[in-house]
């Protein structure tokens, strides 16, 4: 099975669920046009989570979806956190991301966390700097560039 993308997410705020959406336009060295995480000062402009990590959490009995941990990108196929640092990944036909964190320290429960009743984001999720813009889509491929 190839690697793909099964839902793309923007809030508008921080530290709350994101909403799925059609299509994301992602921009090169700032992130995803209206997204509250976008920026060309930091280096997690874009979020990514597997789909995997949030059945873990369903089959917890939780009742999470796409989206519900913050992420801007749910993957499936691909083993996210076996990425190291500096790993350029492709995803749809032409963004062009580079792995620039693996997980992330949660200084306190954010609202995420309450509503969900866990997060995964912090052990399982990873963080990219836009090398190349485009647009993505569910259903687009994402894979690991040589």
């Amino acid at each position: 099975m190839s690697a793909k993308v099964i839902s793309v997410n923007v809030s508008e705020k921080k530290g709350i669920r994101k909403k799925p959406v059609a299509e994301i336009e992602v921009k090169e060295s700032y992130g995803i046009e209206g997204d509250a995480h976008a920026s060309s000062a930091w280096h997690r402009q874009v979020s990514l989570l597997a789909m995997e990590s949030i059945q873990k959490m369903r089959d917890k009995g939780l009742d999470v979806s796409p989206g519900d941990f913050a992420e801007n990108i749910t993957t499936e196929g691909i083993d996210l956190i076996s990425l190291p640092v500096g790993t350029r990944m492709g995803i749809g036909s032409s963004v062009v991301g580079e792995v620039s964190q693996i997980g992330k320290e949660c200084h306190n429960r954010c609202a995420i966390y309450y509503q969900a009743g866990d997060c995964v984001m912090p052990k399982e999720g990873i963080f990219i700097t836009v090398l190349k813009g485009g647009k993505i889509r569910a259903g687009d491929t994402v894979e690991v560039l040589p």
